[in-house]
Formats: structure tokens, C-alpha cells, sequence
């Protein structure tokens, strides 16, 4: 059992939202579900089921969900809300949350408007109520958490044993966590394997090839590493679970929504026509243009960032990405 049970709210009910909630509740802790659908509100309540987001996939009966705000008033508050709508949804229901509450974000992304990530905008909205912030990431499929099976995460922050505490509550035999206090390099590790994942997606579309891929996806790491580091980040950071481990589990495995909206624009599909058929929200889309804004910011060389915007935004085709990629200058690695 948990060191401390905690009482805890998600905030979100998607996907990641949802197994984390399923996660908590059946390690103990009193958990709730905050999610704007009454529908799916209902099912979680009567059916332990999200229709939704997860169906067939049994949700511990631990678990409540509430359509009603008040529910914000937890000790812990896992924002499980997708990062480009975080501001907006922290704004309106900032006064709900509990003086100096946790809040727990697992939302990977940079904001598009202001190029900041969560731990920049999320205690500044809050400033008042004096929120304690970590960030959670890694490897981590929602439907693999459903079904307990062995998860790794690291939590960081850097409130003063906050990553350490939380990481003793929140582990348990199928969801193992690590602390780490580099809030900026989990940040960006999140955030930019999202877009490699786009890019290793569009290399499986288009069957460009294993070493293709592998290429790509090790370059994505420096391109990953080089960002970070502009920022302050730590190096081996990104040698971790919020990088390497986050990079390879999004660019090869099925699950990964970033990878799939590759893998339709590497097949020929509009990107109108990938997202209609995934169904749920891939951050890494906006999160593409977000990390080319601040690269350029920074003067960091992010070519496959660069080539994705490219594809998405339409002014450049997949096949064309592919040959201005390989016939870059060449250099030292």
C-alpha cells in the first residue's frame, strides 16, 4: 500500500486521464474523475467503464467521476487536461483549487501562444492559491496502465522532496516511479518525442525502411537534447525515461496517437482526415509548431521539427521532407 493516501482529483477525463485515476484508486487513494461529459460521467459511475476513451477496459470501482468543480478541492490534482487547453481551463476554475495543493501535470506540450511549458503558466495562473508543481511523463500508453502492465514514469519537480514524496505514493508492483528535480528536461522530453513521433510515423507510412527510422529517431533524440539544453535543462536527462524511454515507446508502438497521424499523412491522408479518424486529441500536431517557434527563439537546429511543420502545414510534401533531410550539409555527429 501507499506510503500516504492521498486524496486526489484528475483533472481530464480522457484516455491518460482515466488510466492514471484507475492507477491511483487501486493503489489506495481516493480518487475522482472531473470530466465535462455527463454521459461518460454516468458510465464511470454505473458501468466503471469510459465508453469514450477506454472501452472495454474495467475501471476500478474505487473510482468517481463528477461533472461538478468543487471536486478541484484535493490535496492532489492531476491536470490530465491537454497542454494547449490548460490555461484556459486553470483560468476559469482556479478558484476551486485547495491552498497549496499538488499539482500533478501529465500533459505533455508547449504552449503555442506563449512557447512556455507547464511549469512556467500553470503556478502563475495559480499563484494565489501557492500550488506545489511536479510534472509526471515517460513511456506510459494509457491501455497498458488499464491493464497493469509494468509501467515506468519519472515525476520531477523542484518543491523540495515533492518529486521523491510523490513518487512513493504514487508507485505500486505495475506502475513504477522515479524522482528527479529537472522540471524543464521531463518538459521537453515530453513534448519534442511527440513530434519525432509525427516524423517516425510519416517514415512508416511512407516505408521508407528500418535504418530510415532508426535514423530519424536518433537524430530526434539530439534534436530532443539540443532544445533542452538550450533551456537549462540536464543532459542525461534525456538519456531517461522522459526521453529515450518516452521516444522509442512513441515512435514504434501502435498506441502512440502522434505516431498514427504520421503514419496517415505517410500514406497519403490529409491530416483533416487522420484526426477524424483517431478520434481523440494528438498534442503533438500543435506542440510541432510551439518547439519550431522557440528553437528558432533559441538559434537551436531543429531540421526534423522543422520538416514536420512543413508537412503540416502543407508546404512541403513527405517525400520531399525525406530527400531535404538526407541531402543536409554533412558534418561531425
Amino acid at each position: 500500500m501507499p506510503l500516504k493516501k492521498l486524496t486526489i482529483c484528475v483533472a481530464g477525463g480522457g484516455s491518460w486521464g482515466t488510466a492514471l485515476a484507475h492507477m491511483a484508486a487501486s493503489h489506495g487513494h481516493r480518487t475522482t474523475i472531473y470530466m465535462r461529459r455527463p454521459e461518460v460521467c454516468h458510465a464511470v459511475n454505473t458501468l466503471h467503464e469510459n465508453p469514450a476513451y477506454l472501452p472495454g477496459l474495467r475501471i476500478s470501482k474505487a473510482v468517481q467521476a463528477s461533472t461538478d468543480p468543487a471536486v478541484l478541492d484535493a490535496e492532489c490534482v492531476i491536470l490530465a487536461v491537454p497542454c494547449q487547453q490548460q490555461r484556459a481551463f486553470l483560468e476559469h476554475h482556479r478558484r476551486f483549487f485547495q491552498q497549496h495543493a499538488t499539482v500533478l501535470n501529465v500533459a505533455k506540450g508547449i504552449e503555442l501562444a506563449t512557447l512556455k511549458t507547464g511549469s512556467c503558466f500553470v503556478p502563475e495562473i495559480l499563484k494565489e492559491k501557492a500550488v506545489r508543481y511536479a510534472v509526471l511523463s515517460g513511456p506510459s500508453f494509457a491501455k497498458e496502465v488499464m491493464k497493469n502492465k509494468p509501467t515506468a514514469v519519472v515525476i520531477a519537480s523542484a518543491v523540495p522532496d515533492l518529486a521523491e514524496d510523490l513518487m512513493q505514493s504514487l508507485s505500486s508492483p505495475s506502475f513504477r516511479c522515479y524522482a528527479s528535480h529537472d522540471v524543464v528536461g521531463c518538459e521537453v522530453g515530453g513534448a519534442v518525442k511527440n513530434v519525432i513521433a509525427i516524423a517516425a510515423g510519416l517514415c512508416d507510412g511512407m516505408q521508407v525502411g528500418t535504418n530510415g527510422r532508426a535514423a530519424l529517431v536518433t537524430r530526434g533524440l539530439a534534436e530532443m537534447s539540443r532544445l533542452g539544453a538550450a533551456l537549462g535543462a540536464q543532459p542525461l536527462t534525456f538519456m531517461g525515461l522522459t526521453g529515450l524511454g518516452d521516444l522509442v515507446l512513441t515512435t514504434t508502438g501502435d498506441l502512440s496517437r502522434n505516431r498514427q497521424v504520421g503514419l496517415g499523412l505517410g500514406q497519403g491522408k490529409s491530416l483533416d482526415e487522420v484526426t477524424r479518424e483517431i478520434g481523440m486529441v494528438a498534442e503533438g500536431v500543435k506542440t510541432a509548431f510551439a518547439v519550431q517557434k522557440l528553437a528558432q527563439s533559441l538559434k537551436v537546429s531543429a531540421p526534423i521539427t522543422d520538416a514536420v511543420c512543413a508537412i503540416l502545414d502543407g508546404s512541403l510534401k513527405p517525400e520531399d521532407a525525406v530527400l531535404q533531410l538526407m541531402t543536409r550539409g554533412l558534418r561531425m555527429e
